[in-house]
């Protein structure tokens, strides 16, 4: 039996539903595929800031994609915020030995500021074991250079920093651009496909605080375009315009570092 699209977070859960697991889920029904979850972690936390995390044992984490794999269909993956080295190796040892499609990897390493979010060592199990499993990888400005270790100044530092990242295993990159510039009018990411075909995505860029998960929800948004069948390119693209229109549409959620607006950024009612 054919089953309906079905797409996978493997993250942390976000208590004030902002980011996370639950910007992933939110990202899967406003796409119209359903999101199954391998939760890894928690956080407590809202609009201000997070105040505390647990790691969930790698023995539950095994058994959510044991039970998963025996039941559902899930044509593409995706991970988000894994902090340390024995969950990546879990999560790579979990992705082998079971199919559950193209797998988008958001590497976590580094907040639009530039601030770390792991430890180096999980870091170099990050580029070591799970870079090479990534059919799309997607960095913010940062992480791109954390990763390569060269500075994004110039396009052509996008284009090599790009090269450099499926030379380590990545498939296709996109390299999300920087929000640094408060004058800027626009923000342009670089993808770079496994064929070699490249691409510069541009959006308008807004100036708002509600912009909690939306990197979750970018590659959410590829990976639940990847489960329907649709190709890199296009996936990309949906994904782009599917946050530019999240972010553009502020809502007012909390009091401070609020979310973007799934809803706006739906086609649930168009079609």
């Amino acid at each position: 039996m054919e089953q309906y699209p079905q797409a996978l977070t493997i993250a942390g859960s976000d208590s004030d539903g902002s980011a996370g697991m639950q910007a992933d889920l939110h990202t899967f029904f406003a796409r119209k595929v359903y999101g199954a979850s391998v939760m890894t972690a928690c956080v407590a936390g809202n609009s201000y800031g997070i105040e505390a995390s647990v790691t969930l044992p790698t023995e539950f984490i095994d058994k959510e994609f044991e039970l998963l794999a025996a039941d559902y269909q899930i044509r593409a993956s995706k991970t988000g915020m894994l902090g340390n080295s024995e969950l990546i190796r879990t999560i790579v040892k979990n992705y082998q030995l079971y199919d559950f499609g193209p797998l988008v990897v958001d590497p976590v390493i580094m907040t639009k500021h530039g601030n770390m979010l792991i430890e180096e060592e999980a870091l170099a199990t990050l580029k070591e074991e799970l870079l090479p499993l990534a059919f799309v990888l997607t960095p913010n400005f940062y992480e791109a250079e954390k990763l390569t270790g060269i500075k994004l100044n110039t396009a052509k530092d996008f284009e090599t920093a790009a090269l450099i990242l499926q030379k380590m295993g990545a498939k296709n990159v996109v390299i999300k651009g920087a929000h640094q510039d408060e004058k800027q009018t626009e923000v342009v990411d670089y993808l770079l496909l496994a064929t070699g075909e490249s691409h510069w995505l541009k959006a308008p860029y807004f100036k708002t605080e509600r912009i909690n998960g939306t990197g979750d929800s970018l590659s959410a948004c590829i990976a639940a375009e990847l489960a329907k069948g649709n190709d890199v390119l296009t996936a990309v693209k949906i994904a782009k315009e599917f946050v530019n229109k999240a972010i553009a549409t502020e809502l007012f959620i909390g009091h401070k570092f609020g979310p973007i607006n799934h809803w706006a950024g739906s086609d649930f009612f168009k079609r």
